[in-house]
């Protein structure tokens, strides 16, 4: 992995660092890691992510098709300059 630092601005390449990172997975990763995982409780929170991806992919689908409404946008915050 590499960042480039542009006019001595650490600053914003640490950002893009953790960005980078934050998209490849490696913090989840490294949360995961922390501690053993015994084999059942690793099933257990495998079966549960693909249940939760399964069913995010059907309600997708569903708007898709129109079967049901699409979730309001959340309002954006008004930022002043």
């Amino acid at each position: 992995m590499h960042i480039l630092v542009r006019d001595n601005n650490v600053d914003q390449a640490l950002r893009a660092l953790k960005k980078k990172m934050q998209r490849e997975g490696i913090f989840r990763e490294m949360k995961k890691r922390r501690a053993y995982e015994k084999p059942s409780e690793r099933r257990a929170r495998e079966k549960a992510e693909a249940v939760r991806r399964s069913r995010k992919l059907a309600r997708k689908q569903a708007i898709r098709e129109g079967l049901i409404a699409a979730p309001k946008p959340k309002p954006r915050p008004v930022r002043a300059r």
